[in-house]
């Protein structure tokens, strides 16, 4: 068998192979955050398509968290109901599901809401100027992280995913190049990890202990005075006891900078991520062909493939996957004809 179709299970998340949709901005929602039709389909494609684990795109779990208008909200009870549409739609068609909770800090584009971030720094010239977070503030988005955890285990997901990476809020406080801050949540790796390890700690309260965690991660920050490899794994060494499980490894984004961007070119620092932590890891990065996601995973590199453009271009690639790695796996009964 091949290693991309072996099932793989951490905690109770039992999955049929290590294909992992990544979560991907679909930007389809109205203003207020709530799940349409159209995202039940798209996500529901994917599972037909043969996807071990669809991740829904990055979840708001304030309003002055999202990314755009158009983002998917968690940060009311009545999003919930939307939002277990999508879960028991693609959990009958054969995939599990897991959401990513969100918060876009200094790289909210709305502007009508407040922006807040660790520090008072600009994401560029077209990014309004945001307002330092007090305690106060800090206080209220990792509640706002703890009740989304709450309303996305109502609403049925197999597992969350804190969204840690891309020059978001929780990536702005962990990088020494947004965060510039004086006090216990700034200066020291130690202390610019707290507002995670608080959100995870937070998090664990009402999450169940049987389902798992995950958190993204960029893996690089492609500039020299900001984050390596290296340094996330000391960041996610002080964190990974307070209940992480699985660690999603991008890179970029938390700044402007130069990406030679490549098929694959992400997998090493997942690879150094994996051998710092010990923790099993999803890696991605253009990666289209099944015999190279087969490499890294024979290779030890990674326990999982992310994949994000490819499955937007061809829902069905998994099936396809199968077929090129001679695998026979089973195909949705209506669809069996197409098989090769």
């Amino acid at each position: 068998m091949s290693k991309l179709f072996s099932s793989a299970k951490i905690k109770n998340l039992e999955l049929k192979n290590r294909i992992v949709m990544a979560p991907m901005c679909m930007v389809t929602s109205d203003d207020k955050g709530y799940v349409k039709d159209w995202h039940e389909i798209h996500y529901g494609s994917r599972a037909i398509g043969g996807t071990g684990l669809i991740i829904l795109e990055a979840t708001a779990v304030e309003s002055r968290g999202r990314i755009k208008n158009g983002d998917l909200g968690i940060w009311d009870d009545s999003h919930i109901e939307g939002l277990s549409r999508i879960v028991k739609t693609s959990k009958a068609l054969g995939a599990k599901v897991g959401i990513q909770l969100a918060h876009a800090g200094r790289k909210c584009e709305i502007k009508s809401e407040k922006i807040i971030a660790p520090s008072p720094i600009a994401f560029d010239g077209s990014y309004s100027t945001p307002e330092e977070m007090t305690k106060d503030d800090i206080k209220v988005v990792i509640n706002a992280f703890k009740e989304g955890a709450r309303r996305a285990n109502e609403a049925g997901f197999d597992t969350i995913e804190i969204h840690g990476a891309h020059g978001y809020l929780i990536n702005e406080f962990l990088s020494p190049l947004t965060n510039k801050r004086k006090d216990d949540y700034g200066g020291s790796l130690e202390n610019r990890t707290r507002f995670l390890r608080e959100i995870i700690q937070e998090i664990n309260t009402v999450w169940p202990e049987d389902k798992p965690i995950i958190l993204r991660v960029s893996g690089e920050e492609y500039v020299n005075d900001g984050n390596h490899p290296e340094d996330l794994v000391d960041i996610i060494n002080l964190v990974k006891n307070e209940g992480i499980d699985i660690i999603n490894v991008s890179s970029g984004a938390v700044v402007h900078a130069n990406i030679d961007a490549y098929p694959g070119y992400q997998v090493p620092f997942a690879e150094t991520i994996k051998k710092g932590t010990g923790l099993p890891v999803i890696a991605g990065g253009l990666i289209t062909e099944p015999e190279m996601a087969e490499e890294i995973l024979k290779n030890n590199r990674a326990d999982f493939i992310f994949l994000g453009r490819e499955l937007l271009r061809n829902p069905y690639w998994p099936l396809e996957a199968a077929n090129k790695l001679k695998e026979d796996i089973e195909w949705p009964h209506s669809y069996r004809r197409a098989k090769i």
